[in-house]
C-alpha cells in the first residue's frame, strides 16, 4: 500500500513517497506538465497506487 511520509530529515522535510526520496510536488509537477501516469510510473520508477497516493494528499 502506498504511504506518505514527513521525516525532517529526508529531503528538507518535504512529504515524500514512502521508500522512495521522490517528493508529493515532483509527481504532482510531472503530471501538471502534462506527463501522463504511465510516463510517470516508467520515469520515477512508481507504482499506479503510488501517484495516486500523491496526488490524494494534495487535496
Amino acid at each position: 500500500m502506498a504511504e506518505i511520509t514527513i521525516d525532517r530529515r529526508t529531503r528538507f522535510g518535504k512529504p515524500i513517497i514512502k521508500g522512495t526520496r521522490i517528493a508529493v510536488a515532483e509527481v504532482l509537477g510531472a503530471l501538471a506538465g502534462g506527463m501522463t501516469f504511465a510516463e510517470v510510473e516508467s520515469e520515477y520508477g512508481l507504482k499506479r497506487e503510488d501517484i495516486l497516493m500523491a496526488v490524494k494528499k494534495s487535496d
